[in-house]
């Protein structure tokens, strides 16, 4: 016998609720998702408000409901994917006080796997990718990332010159050489199809490729050694 509406026990109906209320709150999700899909695959230019209601199964209404225009759902995109995290780890970094690598060593296994979901390494990639042609996802970029993790970084490094924990190094550019690699990596795969020996298609070992990398960028960072006491002359005459 099937029930009417009204034979509902209101436990009945409190466990229905959410599922509407969740659906609701994963709609923006699914839009982004389809929309980094789609950039992914078509390019930013080429891919239509239209498209990206298709592909998250919504009408193009409710895209505009929670973006108003595709610059605002790129926004989100970088929002979602780094704006959160970027902002986490300036704060640790920038109560950071002496030698830099204990605190870099803990923050790299946060780094990777952030990195390490798609969705949100799918977001640097297309900055990177779209970037030149698109001067406004550049600035996007820097003022929502770059802008915030480059001064963080470049006063850890300048507190640890003055305090002798590491050689007297320029900080901005010791913030580039330690950022540098990763940019080239991620380049090397999606602009010149170069993965690392063995990888499988989508994994580029970035474990493997910060371990590295840090093991020798630490390696520079050491301070200069202390010179040695210069020994005094005899002058006296025997």
């Amino acid at each position: 016998m099937t029930a009417h509406p009204e034979d509902q026990t209101e436990t009945d109906q409190a466990e229905a609720a959410p599922k509407f209320r969740r659906r609701k709150e994963a709609r923006p999700d699914e839009i982004l998702d389809a929309a980094l899909d789609l950039f992914a695959e078509k390019g930013f230019d080429r891919t239509r408000v239209d498209d990206i209601a298709r592909r998250a199964g919504v009408s193009k209404g409710a895209v505009y409901l929670y973006f108003p225009s595709k610059d605002a759902v790129i926004e989100a995109l970088v929002h979602r994917a780094v704006g959160h995290f970027v902002g986490n780890m300036a704060d640790h970094i920038t109560a950071w006080r002496g030698d830099p690598r204990p605190l870099l060593t803990q923050l790299v296994p946060l780094f990777v796997e952030r990195v390490s979901d798609p969705r949100v390494f799918g977001v640097p990639k297309l900055i990177i990718r779209e970037a030149p042609s698109h001067p406004k996802l550049a600035d996007l970029y820097r003022e929502q990332v770059i802008g915030t993790a480059f001064p963080a970084l470049i006063a850890l490094f300048s507190q640890a010159v003055e305090g002798g924990y590491i050689r007297k190094i320029d900080p901005e550019m010791a913030v580039r050489c330690l950022l540098g690699p990763f940019l080239m990596h991620v380049m090397l795969e999606d602009v010149f199809g170069i993965r690392p020996s063995g990888a499988a298609p989508g994994d580029l070992k970035f474990a493997t490729l910060l371990d590295t990398h840090l093991s020798i960028f630490f390696a520079g960072l050491d301070p200069d050694p202390s010179p040695a006491p210069s020994s005094q002359k005899d002058t006296s005459h025997g």
